[in-house]
């Protein structure tokens, strides 16, 4: 019987959302923004030291029918000198009866300036950076509402199929020990959209954090961090985590999503140049999404990890 009651919950959920605001584009909560933070922030392009692919999947393990899905994959790299980034990605993200799929390339550029400060030589990022990018692209919006069966409603008598040019502008500064940047995937809006019955809700990030090296454990790096997401008609968001990463080997963290979910996460490095990370969110407030699991590999060419 509680099986039945929140399936009929996540269904009242759904319709709720689509009923509310039927032609409102919804853009998906990165789970894995810590380990691949060029989704979140494009300025990232290229800051690692060798280029680099990511593959990560969210919900696919969900219990209920039409609960929020999410596939990622992305490439970037460093050229002349790691002054340029050049980057691609795709997010696929499905709820219920709705499909956004995006696609975009990035160029960055970086500005390095000179700091003294003492790292451990295995850090994965080229500290003392001001990055800059842009990311045009194109997302593809789908809402199959006539699934959904409800009838004498005008607001779900058509499905809709939007096509939305995007621009995306990221800014970045990275310094050995602390990183800040603010992003937007869509500077642009709606002004070109194909559909007028589509309203583009864009979101924005803040990221920033700070790595703390252990003085008298060498091989511990400890990385408090937040993502902050604001976007017009949602909640404000907050994502408060920390990880505690053995020399690039292993990796253990957990965190905080406003009015959301514990995330926990787990992590390994492999043959030097493979990341693989599984993570947790539990939910929160008796949600009828409940529980999900995440993962999310890396593969770093040249010395990979081990830099």
């Amino acid at each position: 019987m509680q099986y039945l009651y929140k399936n009929i919950a996540f269904i009242a959920f759904i319709i709720v959302v689509l009923s509310n605001n039927a032609m409102a584009q919804q853009t998906p909560t990165f789970s894995e923004y810590n380990y691949n933070p060029y989704l979140v922030n494009s300025a990232f392009a290229g800051l690692a030291p060798s280029a680099e692919i990511g593959i990560s999947n969210t919900g696919t393990f969900n219990q209920f029918e039409g609960s929020p899905k999410s596939f990622a994959l992305s490439f970037h790299s460093p050229l002349n000198r790691g002054k340029i980034g050049l980057g691609a990605g795709l997010i696929r993200d499905e709820i219920g009866v709705t499909t956004s799929t995006s696609v975009f390339a990035t160029y960055s550029y970086k500005i390095f300036f000179d700091t003294k400060s003492n790292r451990p030589y295995w850090q994965i990022y080229t500290p003392n950076s001001l990055s800059f990018s842009i990311s045009p692209g194109v997302q593809q919006y789908q809402d199959n509402l006539l699934e959904l069966g409800i009838m004498d409603d005008p607001n779900f008598a058509m499905n809709i199929n939007a096509t939305i040019p995007t621009i995306g502008l990221g800014f970045l500064l990275n310094l050995a020990n602390v990183y800040v940047g603010v992003s937007t995937p869509n500077v642009i809006g709606d002004m070109l959209v194909s559909d007028d019955n589509v309203d583009i809700n864009v979101p924005y990030y803040g990221y920033l954090g700070y790595r703390f090296f252990s003085n008298k454990f060498e091989e511990l790096m400890i990385k408090p961090n937040l993502l902050l997401k604001y976007e017009n008609g949602a909640p404000f968001q907050v994502d408060m985590n920390v990880a505690v990463s053995f020399k690039n080997r292993f990796e253990l963290g957990t965190g905080y999503r406003t009015n959301s979910s514990i995330n926990l996460l787990a992590g390994i490095y492999l043959f030097k140049n493979i990341r693989a990370i599984y993570s947790y969110n539990v939910a929160m407030n008796d949600s009828p999404l409940g529980n999900t699991h995440g993962i999310i590999a890396t593969y770093r060419f040249g010395d990979g990890f081990s830099q």
